[in-house]
């Protein structure tokens, strides 16, 4: 069964860094597109970073300049660093993937064709 296992959320304050991973068993992240998405409470799941297969990455406005996706194919893995990040980071963030489909179209359309979830992992950032 293919699975998203998302890993690396914590607390952390104002400024600081935090990387989460995503593993993906199965032929998943052979040909998908994989991206990361952020849902807090009373808000819709939006999309924050996504990653083709070859590597291209695309950003949400919110996050360019201080979030970094990226992939390693030999591990299956995922990654989103977060770099100054602030209090409005604080979100569960969740692996996602449009498999099958090798080139991310559109991130803040994507939401609609992702057909693979993880289960999250809880960044929370202090002020």
């Amino acid at each position: 069964q293919v699975q998203l296992v998302e890993s690396g959320g914590g607390s952390v304050q104002a400024g600081g860094s935090l990387r989460i991973s995503c593993e993906a068993s199965g032929n998943t992240y052979s040909s998908s597109c994989m991206a990361w998405f952020r849902q807090s409470p009373g808000k819709e799941r939006e999309g924050v970073a996504a990653i083709d297969n070859d590597g291209t990455p695309s950003y949400a406005d919110s996050v360019k300049g201080r979030f970094t996706v990226s992939q390693d194919n030999s591990k299956n893995t995922l990654y989103l660093q977060m770099d100054s990040l602030k209090p409005e980071d604080t979100a569960m963030y969740y692996c996602a993937a449009e498999m099958g489909i090798p080139y991310c179209r559109d991130l803040p359309l994507l939401r609609a064709r992702i057909n693979l979830w993880g289960q999250g992992t809880q960044v929370t950032v202090s002020s």
